[in-house]
């Protein structure tokens, strides 16, 4: 596709979803769908000349192939979110897979249960089959979401306008710490209080036709409700419908905006590592990983440190090394992009010298903390493609798993020998 295309476009500054196609009538193809803050000022963007340096060589065979962009304008970055997923799902375009059958993706679940739950599962983890994801039955899938961190905001943003549960298990489950974050989240407005069954059925139906990009006809439904209750002199119940209407059109996705512009939604595979002892007894090493801002717990490793070469247990930097040099003999583990490991220059130059001699050439970002063990600096971030914020996550993640596994070898240790 030619650059001299765009001033026929006339593309406008407004958020939305763009197409690259290529053919005409029933012969056309989507090669690639995108959503935007700005639809004039991403679509120019993929005519620089540093294109391929700036989003690789999959989208540069997109726009070599391509002959027309199409577009559609949304109210908000939200909507045009949602209606990105909707038309990847539709079309399958070859610009946007991710995988094989895109099951790295994230969807957005609403459960088959009494009181359903809205959740974000990746794809591998659910059967669309029989429609399930683990022992789990689901009522509706939405997307696929190509970013965790995304999904996660603009879940939190519907939230505020359709409440939904997101509990890890059934909300009407005996388990004391669930009806305890229940109860706090409800407290805090994160979560439906005072609603009846009916209503909150009717909230979980909202947000399955906002999730399902089906915007329009939410719109229309609300609309034709909120008449209803009108003539019905329900006056308190079409006027939240009201705000409700006017929040999907106004919503202050300012996180989205920032997120959209900063870089491609596709979130690299991070492997993070951190150590936990106590006077170099019973010292854990870890490895956790997060793709698209989310956890992979099943690929979490636990490495109890030997101390080779007659090093201490209490030697951080050895420690690292160890771990590493362990980590990569396991060649059948799926490889990082990034590295995210906790210190400062002297254990990020570790790391990358244990890369080093094993040929393997992937980015080290290290966290810095101050004295009470909060984030300080992050180096190397700019230069492996991730934002600051996504490796704190990931140092926080394996900080956390690190500190949990090391309870729990003292208190093996700690157990009386019968």
């Amino acid at each position: 596709m030619e650059r001299a295309l765009l001033k026929e476009l006339d593309l406008p500054e407004l958020p939305g979803v763009y197409l690259f196609t290529v053919g005409k009538g029933r012969a056309k193809k989507v090669l690639y769908v995108g959503k935007a803050s700005s639809l004039r000022d991403r679509v120019r963007s993929y005519f620089d000349d540093d294109l391929i340096a700036t989003r690789g060589p999959r989208v540069v065979d997109v726009v070599t192939k391509a002959d027309h962009v199409s577009y559609e304008t949304t109210p908000t970055v939200l909507e045009a979110l949602v209606r990105e997923a909707a038309l990847i799902r539709e079309y399958h375009p070859s610009g946007n897979a991710m995988g094989k059958d895109d099951k790295s993706f994230l969807y957005a679940v609403i459960t088959d249960e009494e009181i359903p739950r809205v959740l974000a599962i990746r794809g591998k983890d659910i059967d669309f089959d029989h429609m399930e994801s683990g022992s789990v039955k689901l009522k509706a899938t939405h997307g696929p979401f190509t970013s965790g961190y995304q999904l996660r905001e603009a879940l939190r943003l519907i939230r505020r306008i359709f409440p939904f549960y997101d509990t890890e298990r059934p909300v009407g489950e005996g388990n004391k710490h669930i009806k305890a974050k229940v109860e706090f989240n409800r407290q805090i407005g994160h979560y439906p209080s005072g609603m009846d069954r009916k209503e909150y059925l009717r909230s979980i139906r909202n947000v399955s036709l906002f999730l399902s990009g089906r915007v329009k006809t939410l719109k229309a439904t609300l609309e034709k409700e909120m008449r209803l209750a009108a003539k019905e002199e329900r006056f308190e119940d079409a006027a939240t419908i009201r705000r409700q209407l006017f929040s999907l059109d106004h919503v202050q996705d300012v996180s989205l905006i920032r997120e959209d512009r900063d870089k491609e939604v596709e979130g690299p595979r991070i492997e993070a590592y951190d150590t936990a002892h106590i006077s170099g007894t019973d010292a854990i090493g870890v490895m956790t990983v997060v793709e698209n801002g989310l956890s992979v717990k099943r690929d979490y490793r636990t490495f109890r440190i030997r101390g080779y070469g007659g090093k201490s247990l209490n030697d951080d930097i050895a420690s690292l090394k160890e771990i590493l040099n362990r980590r990569l003999g396991h060649p059948e583990w799926q490889m990082p992009k990034v590295i995210v490991i906790d210190g400062g220059k002297t254990h990020k130059k570790a790391a990358e010298e244990v890369l080093k001699e094993a040929g393997v050439g992937i980015p080290v970002v290290a966290v810095v903390k101050d004295e009470k063990h909060r984030p300080r600096e992050v180096m190397g971030s700019l230069r492996a493609g991730i934002s600051d914020a996504d490796a704190v996550l990931a140092n926080s993640e394996a900080h956390r798993f690190a500190l949990g596994r090391h309870r729990l070898a003292r208190r093996r240790n700690l157990r009386p020998k019968s």
